[in-house]
């Protein structure tokens, strides 16, 4: 699939199958994280990969959306060292879930509750100062659910976009209201 495509046509998925993720996709996932630009090359993440699926289960009641996690082949908490670089962290958790979308599974970007994020960071052993900017899920979409198409036009793809359009976002020289 062709960047281009794997990024207009890059949905959320929330159900999975049961398929586990090969070691060898995770691994591609992972390295297009690692590959992700930071300011100063700083790169102020670290990852941790949940694939117990007893310790997802226990985690995830202190998330947002708890099903996303309970039901996940895999996870990938991105930690931030430097909560000053949240843009840092986005442009992480992009990376891996295009890339996993290009390699045809299924993500989506996970939130921990505000009350919850103390207790999480201790089970996980992230350091106090460290924030978790993220929880990515990742599988096989069940049926149902959005599924990479590699051969898809995305010119079809950008034409049904429920997004504002280009005339809408886009200003020349200056922002014109």
């Amino acid at each position: 699939m062709d960047a281009y495509l794997a990024v207009v046509a890059k949905r959320e998925v929330r159900e999975y199958t049961n398929r586990p993720v090969p070691e060898d996709v995770l691994t591609k996932v992972l390295e297009a994280g690692r590959a992700a630009g930071s300011a100063k090359n700083s790169q102020p993440w670290r990852f941790i990969v949940l694939k117990d699926r007893q310790h997802r289960h226990d985690l995830s009641s202190a998330m947002m959306a708890p099903r996303n996690l309970d039901r996940c082949a895999v996870a990938i908490a991105v930690v931030l060292l430097n909560e000053r670089q949240r843009f840092d962290a986005g442009r992480v958790a992009q990376n891996m879930m295009v890339t996993a979308w290009a390699l045809g599974v299924g993500s989506c970007p996970n939130s921990v509750r505000p009350d919850e994020h103390d207790r999480m960071r201790q089970d996980l052993r992230v350091p106090a100062d460290a924030a978790i900017a993220t929880i990515i899920t990742l599988g096989y979409p069940a049926p149902g659910q959005p599924h990479p198409r590699p051969k898809a036009d995305p010119e079809k793809i950008v034409a049904k976009l429920n997004r504002l359009s280009l005339e809408e976002l886009v200003h020349r020289e200056r922002f014109t209201g």
